[in-house]
């Protein structure tokens, strides 16, 4: 069960709703009437709110600190001293104290709390406790009904957000707890969001790399957090990982995630148009036109946007952010160290070129070495001398920002020799959720040193711990993973000889190559695919530029196949294309290899509904692998089965039979007659010959089918609900209804234990009953048995699938024979249109779909649009099926009825 503390609710927006929520709390979890003491202005004795817990002889005190507006993210341990010195006066003496906050965890506030707690307890004084928002999150989910009164904007949007494994609808990277300046810019970003004037509700901060949009945008976010029902953050610098960020916020908002990531794109907007009260923020976009499409449709919300493309005037309202002011770098200077010199942070600063990001990490060095401020000043100047002298232009200041990082990365390097290995694996990934598992498991492809520390855990962790020490990474504890600037990624890469870019490319291939799962097209992979796509898609450019081309050619093609099981077809097709130009460099033209790619790209080009090209492709693998191997090998009947697939789509079904039984011919040579290969061969062309009216064969194809295939497998393999399932279908069309109830209910099982309850498989079996029972008179069964098909397949495969229209369409059916004619007309108008959108307008399965609304037309009276759908099946069934095909008998058939 999910509990409230799971997930990261927003803090309250202000200390006054903060202690109210306090009060309350503890008034619930003392079983007594707690209350705030004092009011503003008063003296508080360190004491916001007070009370008797239930069986308590004496009184508890808790001093509420509330953080979100100052640049740290907990108390202090000076703070929590001040206030237990302040709550010694507190009259009645306290038996407790209890210092409550909205700040984050922290071990030396914890570690002060247990010291004044063992010598309060030898003076017969109050015990002292530290309540970090974590607990509070903890409190709540005790406590629901406060949690629910708080949240009540939250829960109105999303009512089981509580509940939900997804968690609430609020996503934010951590805060910065070292922000500091800003602050006009700050008050103009509210003012305008906050105007409600349409053209300011969307709002571009843009300016250079490291000037420091993002932690504005992120600083913005983490102080109105609570004035939202909906704060999501989103990566929108590739648009693989803009498109899994947003769709991930479906399941928060109560929204199932389709298969088709734009319909669940366009699910997402919708349910924000039609709400209101959300912040998205687009990090890093890369231009206007790549996130257009995300934008919702109304004014109903704020849109924030970091980037450093210049023009947004005609999406957003733009923000341009400059580096500090001299004052700015220097509040943010004092900020982080303590005691600086005023002249020589100046001088710093000036040397720096006030960018946010370089004194962030100048001030990281001088903290953990201990340097002085004109010592960092002095080891600068000697580094940009050496970089001058390698031809680098020693005054721009994206060259302070490299030396400065390349500093950084020497002394990371001499606190552990492996995290300099670390950062430079990492340059080659991209820059956000690097799994530490990757490197774990890659460990055989990495070079000494750090290829040693990937063994072992304390040794990982300490490389881990150098790179974050001088803020050249963050680590994510939850997700276990490392994230990076992408410009600490190119100083990494630059400082590299090209010796050893070419060995660290290859190490980050072997480790991505190595991580990507082998079976693109299982539903279980697809997790660890979505997560490793982007390292896989940028080391890949880097392997592209490099010329380490062909492991890159195996990853893209990997990286494609999930792609196209996702339905990304048009991502899938440029990594297929992507992998082919790889493999025809690598192995020629009429490599095998290369022949396994053009199919993998026919396969996606028919997806996308180009059966040309997809034919084009299947015929070229074929010639290939016809040269290579002859015309009887294992590869050449794939190839010649693929073209099968496209010929049957393209109705012609002798050309598709005849490709299948060629297949047949070199697979019974190769593995024998009873193989279980040669089953899958055998159930294509039965499959082929039901379509062409032979029953009788396609029965005995598909029964040969299923004895190979329950000797090799047994009787409960999946293999055997497959052949079962298509059984059933001609058993169906030739009239054995019991025969065929009998199949499906036996392919159910086999298919639900072996996939579960929600695979696309299952629905099909499901339809097909579903199909049976209607023909057998039971229609509640049917309608059951449609139903719940049709939702497995709407959330497997989206709306607008041509699985999806079969079964809308049957369910079509049982509407009409039990009297709802308008539900069943909405459903074959429904299935009519995703099947003219996916097959074109003249097709036999359109044809279907046509003469069942002609016969919802005829029973509803309309016998001039009957008779016109009648026209138009039968058209289409003539010109493709002949006129002895059953189907065109069947249409002809209902088009006499109707007579004159």
């Amino acid at each position: 069960m999910t509990a409230i503390s799971d997930h990261q609710w927003p803090p309250p927006a202000d200390w006054q709703k903060f202690e109210r929520i306090t009060c309350e709390l503890f008034s619930a979890e003392w079983e007594c009437r707690a209350e705030r003491y004092g009011r503003q202005g008063q003296p508080q004795r360190g004491v916001d709110v007070y009370g008797q817990p239930q069986g308590a002889a004496a009184w508890h005190g808790i001093q509420c600190k509330q953080k979100d507006n100052l640049a740290g993210t907990t108390v202090t341990p000076a703070e929590l001293k001040d206030e237990v010195r302040k709550a010694l006066n507190f009259q009645p003496p306290l038996a407790q104290f209890i210092l409550a906050t909205t700040g984050d965890r922290d071990a030396a506030v914890q570690d002060v709390a247990r010291r004044l707690t063992d010598d309060h307890q030898k003076r017969g004084l109050f015990c002292v406790a530290v309540f970090f928002w974590p607990d509070f999150l903890a409190l709540y989910g005790k406590h629901p009904d406060v949690f629910r009164r708080h949240y009540e904007h939250i829960l109105r949007l999303v009512p089981g957000a509580a509940e939900s494994p997804y968690g609430p609808p609020f996503r934010l990277p951590p805060r910065n707890p070292n922000f500091a300046g800003r602050g006009k810019l700050l008050d103009d970003l509210r003012a305008a969001l906050a105007s409600g004037a349409p053209a300011a509700l969307t709002q571009a901060i843009r300016g250079l790399g490291g000037v420091g949009k993002t932690q504005l945008a992120l600083e913005y976010a983490h102080r109105h957090a609570a004035e939202y029902a909906v704060v999501w953050w989103l990566r929108a610098e590739e648009p693989t990982q803009l498109a899994s960020d947003y769709a991930a916020l479906a399941g928060p908002l109560g929204i199932p995630e389709l298969q088709d990531t734009n319909e669940t794109r366009e699910a997402v907007r919708d349910c924000l148009r039609k709400t209101g009260n959300w912040l998205l923020v687009f990090d890093n976009a890369t231009a206007p036109g790549a996130i257009r499409q995300y934008l919702p449709p109304a004014a109903t919300g704020h849109v924030i946007i970091t980037s450093r493309h210049p023009h947004w005037t005609d999406v957003a309202r733009p923000l341009d952010v400059q580096v500090f002011t001299p004052e700015e770098s220097l509040d943010f200077l004092n900020r982080r160290l303590a005691g600086a010199i005023e002249a020589d942070a100046r001088l710093l600063a000036e040397t720096l070129g006030h960018l946010p990001l370089a004194l962030d990490q100048a001030a990281a060095y001088i903290e953990e070495t201990g340097e002085t401020i004109s010592g960092y000043l002095n080891l600068f100047g000697k580094s940009r001398a050496e970089i001058l002298k390698r031809g680098r232009p020693g005054q721009s200041y994206p060259e302070t920002v490299a030396t400065t990082w390349l500093l950084a990365m020497r002394k990371a390097k001499e606190q552990c020799p492996a995290a300099e290995g670390l950062m430079n694996l990492c340059a080659f990934l991209a820059p956000d959720d690097i799994p530490l598992d990757l490197i774990v498991e890659g460990a055989k492809f990495l070079p000494k040193p750090l290829a040693e520390a990937a063994n072992d855990r304390l040794r990982l962790n300490d490389a881990v711990k150098a790179l974050q020490d001088y803020s050249l990474c963050r680590k994510d504890p939850q997700s276990r993973s490392l994230s990076f600037h992408r410009l600490v990624q190119a100083v990494a890469q630059e400082a590299l000889s090209d010796e050893a870019k070419l060995s660290w490319c290859r190490a980050a291939l072997g480790a991505v190559n190595k991580a990507f799962p082998f079976q693109t097209d299982d539903v279980r992979t697809w997790p660890a695919c979505s997560r490793l796509l982007p390292h896989a898609l940028a080391v890949a450019d880097h392997a592209e530029v490099l010329e380490v081309e062909e492991p890159a050619g195996r990853l893209l093609n990997q990286a494609g196949g999930y792609l196209k099981g996702r339905a990304q077809f048009s991502d899938a097709r440029r990594a297929f294309e992507r992998a082919l130009r790889i493999g025809e460099k690598a192995y020629g033209q009429d490599h095998p290899n290369v022949a396994t790619r053009v199919n993998n790209l026919g396969g996606v080009l028919q997806d996308l509904g180009d059966l040309a090209g997809a034919r084009a492709a299947y015929e070229r693998a074929l010639r290939i692998d016809e040269k290579a191997y002859g015309p009887a090998h294992s590869a050449v009947a794939r190839d010649v089965i693929s073209l099968g697939l496209v010929l049957q789509a393209q109705s012609d079904l002798a050309g598709a039979r005849a490709a299948y039984e060629r297949a047949l011919q070199i697979n019974e040579k190769a593995y024998g007659p009873d193989h279980p290969a040669v089953a899958g061969n055998v159930i294509s062309i039965g499959l082929v010959l039901r379509a062409l009216g032979d029953l009788a064969e396609a029965k005995a194809a598909f029964e040969r089918a299923l004895r190979i295939d329950e000797k090799a497998y047994g009787p409960d393999h999946p293999y055997i609900a497959r052949d079962v399932t298509s059984l059933g279908l001609v058993l169906q069309d030739l009239g054995d209804l019991a025969g065929a109830r009998a199949a499906y209910e036996r392919a159910l099982p086999i298919d639900e234990k072996a996939h579960g309850p929600d695979h696309p498989y299952v629905a099909t079996i499901l339809n097909n009953l579903g199909r049976t029972l209607h023909d057998l008179g039971d229609f509640a069964g049917a309608k059951a048995s449609f139903e719940r098909a049709l939702r497995i397949s709407e959330k497997a495969l989206g709306p607008d699938h041509p699985t999806v229209a079969i079964t809308v369409s049957n369910l079509g059916g049982v509407l009409q024979d039990t009297g709802d004619l308008a539900g069943a007309r909405v459903a074959y108008e429904r299935a009519l249109r995703i099947d003219e959108m996916a097959y074109g307008p003249d097709h036999p399965t359109v044809a279907i779909m046509v003469n069942n609304l002609g016969s919802l037309l005829k029973a509803l009276g309309d016998l001039a649009g009957a008779r016109a759908a009648y026209e138009r099946a039968l058209r289409i069934c003539h010109n493709i099926l002949g006129d002895e095909h059953p189907t065109t008998k069947t249409v002809r058939r209902n088009l006499d009825r109707l007579g004159n």
